[in-house]
């Protein structure tokens, strides 16, 4: 047990959105680290004396239930043990979820079971990601234009999780048999008594999970403000839920000044979103070299190595003569190469949640040999499900915020108890994250 209380643990559903609830925190001084898995009291007494709040990046996005169950109840309780005031489960602004994979309402089950909660409250919209909820219905910006989740051009065609219904509570209710209601945007409006009185109201009827519409900023802290007076113990949502208790909680946001500029950048790119593709295409203009990784040599565990090894080969060349690298496994989402390759691996019998793992297993393990035999010590990884798997090959256990790009997509610094890689900078896109010379701006420490 900490000698002081933590405000917050929090497990994230993949890395990206782990490092966006990190941000969410650190951002307004509350000092956050991002484990990659439940570190021991002595550790955290030892090397963050003052840590305020403490995460571990996960994957149950990509999850089955059956596989959710054997690995977040032991997860939780190792939280649970820290004797933070509040449990977040993070998950992706955008809702990301089904019954089969990534349940939301799987993990509220386990995480009742663990932390006993009175209620759980559900904040999935963040105004500063572009991401609002209107009387229970989640909405998100591209560009200039906000679409309803069930009309988004990308999340309404997701390849895992589309989302084909906009109203969360009929969303999640697919995933839990738990009694969702909503405290929209008309109850949280007026004087306060008048807000506590409509809450007080809504909890008497006594729902397992209580959705929280969100707007605007001062809708935002009012949210906050409900949930930390309340007695949950447990709370499920977006990095919204970081912004919500920071700004009732008066934290003042802090300044990061920029990483700096370094000569060169290792991209590995998992994504197949179109958002990458553009990515990849920019870099590919300016002077990065480029490399595609063979997703069914890969993780073909009798072609790996040599797949491998081809790629490390050439990889080094060209950062031997001081371009960056950017190597991926897809270009876009009707990327025919790519179509193909998933095609074989049917034929071997491997479905699509072990192609994601295994690959994004080996684009770990080449990016580590990069790493070590180049001595780049500023990297990107591009894609959630990648970022989740490949992050666990590199020999670091923690990171923390260096400094912020675009909400939600920061620069971390690495701990890891190998020198080599201690203080390795990292950046963890999201696929549809970034404008299209997103590499560069990690480069340049700065967004451009």
């Amino acid at each position: 047990m900490m000698d002081h209380r933590l405000l917050l643990t929090f497990y994230g559903d993949d890395f990206t959105g782990s490092a966006d609830a990190m941000e969410s925190l650190s951002l307004h001084g509350v000092r956050s680290v991002l484990f990659l898995s439940p570190p021991a009291a002595e550790l955290l007494q030892a090397k963050f004396p003052d840590i305020e709040a403490v995460g571990v990046a996960g994957a149950s996005r990509a999850m089955t239930p059956a596989q959710m169950e054997a690995e977040l109840p032991t997860i939780f309780t190792a939280l649970r043990q820290l004797n933070a005031r509040l449990f977040h489960y993070k998950i992706c602004s955008t809702f990301d979820s089904s019954p089969n994979i990534g349940s939301i309402g799987k993990a509220y089950e386990i995480g009742q079971r663990v932390f006993h909660s009175p209620f759980v409250p559900l904040l999935v919209g963040a105004p500063v990601l572009k991401r609002y909820c209107v009387f229970g219905n989640l909405f998100a910006t591209v560009g200039d234009e906000t679409f309803r989740l069930d009309r988004h051009p990308m999340m309404s065609r997701h390849a895992v999780t589309p989302m084909d219904e906009g109203d969360l509570r009929l969303h999640l209710a697919k995933q839990t048999d738990a009694t969702i209601a909503l405290l929209d945007l008309l109850h949280l409006s007026g004087t306060r008594d008048e807000v506590n009185e409509r809450f007080a109201a809504l909890r008497h009827e006594q729902p397992g999970i209580v959705l929280f519409d969100t707007l605007d900023e001062e809708r935002l802290t009012t949210a906050g403000r409900l949930i930390w007076e309340s007695d949950a113990r447990f709370v499920i949502g977006s990095s919204g839920v970081g912004y919500a208790l920071t700004s009732h909680w008066r934290r003042p946001r802090v300044e990061y000044p920029s990483a700096g500029a370094v000569e060169q950048v290792i991209v590995m790119a998992g994504s197949c979103s179109a958002a990458t593709l553009a990515q990849i295409e920019w870099a590919e203009a300016n002077g990065y070299a480029s490399l595609r990784l063979d997703a069914a040599l890969l993780t073909d565990e009798t072609t790996a190595e040599a797949e491998r090894a081809r790629l490390r080969q050439a990889a080094s060349g060209s950062l031997a003569t001081g371009q960056s690298v950017v190597l991926y496994s897809a270009r876009g989402p009707h990327d025919p190469v790519m179509q193909s390759s998933n095609e074989r691996l049917r034929q071997h019998g491997l479905d699509e949640l072990t192609v994601r793992e295994r690959l994004g297993q080996q684009q770990g393990i080449l990016l580590r040999e990069l790493l070590l035999a180049s001595g780049v010590r500023r990297v990107c990884v591009a894609g959630g499900d990648t970022s989740s798997h490949a992050i666990s090959q590199l020999g670091i256990y923690a990171l923390e915020l260096l400094t912020p790009l675009v909400p939600g997509q920061p620069l971390n610094r690495a701990h890891s108890d190998d020198a080599r890689l201690d203080g390795l900078e990292i950046a963890l896109k999201g696929g549809q994250h970034g404008r299209a010379n997103h590499f560069e701006s990690i480069r340049l420490g700065a967004l451009q």
